[in-house]
């Protein structure tokens, strides 16, 4: 029998790699590897090109479709102007709690499905569980997004997807996408007595990020009526604005990171649209009436779609047994989910944790609630071998 303090081991050892997203995931993967190639596990390492991020996709049962999919994300969010108690690439805990960066997002979930991994071996399964760990997940998904392909191209194909996304154990069958954008201003620079004779790329961006909170209130009354999500409408948020060098000098660049999470793919279409259409049509023109090599250019950093809530879903009925609980909800933070359903899966987000510690200092996940989400993964194996 899998105890908690195995879980509590294999997390300390996850915690202890940090794998903030600009940084190298490889270490952790290859760790990662070893702990279920050593249960019996079938493991799987797709590098990216500069071999430093990878993602792990191993399995446990027969090659045969229909298994189940256990997902999580191995990479952090920076800890970088945080006031930590603790440090927080070394798990600490006190009373019920265990503290650490990825703790609750969400290292504990794959600490506990690691855990796991004998059990599975050992219950000689009819249908195969899969583990599947990947990078970049908090700037856009994309080691998910590179991982799809390779899964399509497989004969046995899963059926379920379990990720393990902080919920408190409850069943989220749906929440928004996410799409992220990174939008550079190119003007030109002067000296700040003669803004007429410059291009201003941080006035234009400010011009644009005006318009997008314009398109944001809109948005507002767009919801659909039937919307259950809190907020029921597509939100955009703009997380950096940057570019200039001192006082009395007219910026020549200037950068836009901003996002919009979509309730319905119109929204995603409207602002895209609307936004394209302003630059086009009034920002570029007036910034090439002075300087005509003025750009503005966005790139997309990821466009993952979300998890859309299904009348018949295996998976929700499929955690609702697990866990002894009907109650499905939504939430409007995204995740993986949305690309595992457009592979044809059942899938829901349920896992340890509280998201409401996600991301902060002392980030934290209680013990209660990984034996929660072990007694689910136990279930699960017994599930799979009947």
């Amino acid at each position: 029998m899998i105890d908690l303090w195995t879980t509590e081991t294999i997390l300390a050892g996850l915690i202890a790699h940090p794998t903030v997203s600009a940084e190298p995931n490889r270490a952790l993967i290859d760790h990662m590897a070893t702990l279920l190639e050593d249960s019996g596990a079938r493991v799987d390492v797709y590098s990216d090109a500069t071999g430093g991020k990878a993602n792990l996709f191993a399995t446990i049962g027969p090659e045969r479709s229909g298994g189940v999919v256990l997902s999580g994300h191995s990479d952090v969010v920076p800890v970088t102007d945080q006031n930590w108690t603790t440090d927080p690439f070394r798990m600490s805990a006190w009373n019920d709690a265990l503290y650490g960066r990825g703790a609750c997002d969400m290292k504990g979930f794959i600490a506990a499905a690691i855990s796991m991994a004998p059990v599975f071996a050992a219950a000689k399964l009819k249908r195969p569980v899969h583990f599947c760990f990947t990078h970049d997940e908090e700037t856009g998904c994309l080691g998910a997004q590179a991982l799809v392909p390779e899964l399509k191209k497989r004969e046995a194909r899963p059926a379920i997807a379990i990720v393990g996304e902080p919920t408190e154990m409850r069943i989220i069958e749906g929440h928004k996408g996410c799409c992220e954008y990174t939008t550079t201003f190119s003007g030109l620079e002067g000296h700040g007595s003669s803004p007429d004779l410059g291009v201003n790329a941080v006035s234009y961006a400010v011009l644009y990020v005006t318009r997008l909170l314009l398109l944001a209130d809109q948005l507002k009354t767009m919801a659909p009526e039937t919307s259950r999500f809190d907020p029921p409408w597509t939100t955009v948020n703009i997380g950096k604005l940057a570019g200039g060098h001192a006082h009395n000098v007219i910026p020549g660049h200037a950068t836009v990171e901003w996002e919009m999470r979509p309730v319905q793919p119109f929204d995603a279409s409207f602002v895209k649209d609307e936004i394209r259409r302003y630059v086009d049509t009034e920002l570029l023109p007036a910034m090439r009436s002075v300087h005509p090599d003025a750009e503005v250019v966005t790139e997309v950093i990821g466009e993952v779609a979300g998890l859309e809530p299904m009348a018949e879903n295996a998976a929700r009925d499929l955690v609702a047994k697990l866990t002894g609980t009907n109650a499905v909800d939504l939430v409007p933070f995204g995740t993986e989910a949305g690309l595992f359903q457009e592979m044809g899966m059942s899938v829901v987000v349920c896992g340890p944790g509280s998201i409401a510690q996600a991301h902060k200092p002392d980030e934290f996940v209680s013990r209660a609630q990984l034996a929660k989400c072990l007694d689910m993964l136990r279930g699960l194996s017994a599930q799979l071998a009947a």
